[in-house]
Parts: C-alpha cells; structure tokens; sequence
C-alpha cells in the first residue's frame, strides 16, 4: 500500500523562525502534542522526541506503559531553513511501532510580505496505522486525534500569536 499525505499552511513568519520552531526542542515542545523532538542536522543524523510527564501520568492511568522515545528516525536532507527530510515511526503504540519507517519532508517557502508557506509531505508506505494516526481525527473530543492538521495549526498559533491554540 501506497499513500502520501500533504499538508500546507501559510504562516506570517520567517522560514529561520519555522525552521527553528521544527527542528529546536526549546520551540517544539511548545506546540501540537508537546513531546520534544531532538535533531541530529546532518544527513543521517538521528531524530527521536520524548515522551512528556503529562503522556507517562496519561498511560500509568490507563495501564499501559509509556516508552521514553515515542517516535524516532533518520535525517535524510538538511537545507537550513528550507528543507527538511527525514524516517519517522511513531513507538508509542504497538501498531505503528511494528510498521516501517516512514518519510516525512518539511518544505519551508517564503511566498511574500513575510509570509511563509510550510508543506508537511508524510509518505506513508506500507504504513496503514501511521496513515490513519497522522491524518487525524474530526470526531468531537478525540482527545490527541488532531494529526499533522492539528499541530500546524497549533505551530501558526504560536507563531503568529505567541499562544497555543489551548491557551
């Protein structure tokens, strides 16, 4: 099976701050789900990103065990603050863990008058649970179901505002 996803969202900003706010754990802690992603910039560089306090209390709770690295990947491309290609798979649920890696691209425009253009492309081959998980969910109080949807728009809320879009 194979599927592409695409995401884009126009966001009044620079492609340094975007790119800061993808790739700077200080920054992408502070949007979508919270969990920190750490990058290794370089091709072949290692990504991972954590699990919070708030997701570990969330599974101890439901009686499931929350691993500390929830999702992780390999840096394919780094072109500051442009483009960004990297393998990502999400480890915090057994489905995806056992699928394969899938790729994920950042591509960061400056279309005009300081507004930027983010494309999120997620080829997501072979890869239905990831699919499904990435794409979100539209059902009221779906609580975490927002998908890439949902953490755009909570990066152009924090970008543009200075709040989430929960705050």
């Amino acid at each position: 099976m194979s599927t592409t996803q695409v995401y884009r969202i126009w966001i009044k900003s620079t492609p340094e701050k975007i790119w800061a706010a993808i790739t700077d754990p200080e920054w992408n802690a502070r949007y979508g789900y919270g969990a920190p992603q750490f990058y290794e910039l370089r091709k072949g560089g290692r990504f991972h990103s954590t699990a919070t306090q708030e997701m570990k209390d969330y599974a101890t709770a439901n009686n499931f065990t929350m691993a500390d690295t929830i999702a992780d990947g390999e840096i394919l491309e780094v072109d500051p603050p442009r483009r960004l290609v990297q393998t990502w798979r999400m480890l915090m649920d057994p489905t995806t863990a056992a699928e394969p890696f899938t790729t994920l691209t950042y591509d960061i425009e400056d279309v005009t008058h300081g507004v930027c253009r983010l494309t999120i492309t997620h080829e997501l081959t072979d890869a239905p649970a990831h699919a499904a998980l990435v794409q979100g969910t539209t059902e009221p109080g779906a609580e975490g179901g927002g998908g890439w949807a949902w953490v755009l728009s909570d990066l152009k809320s924090l970008l543009e505002t200075g709040a989430r879009l929960t705050d």
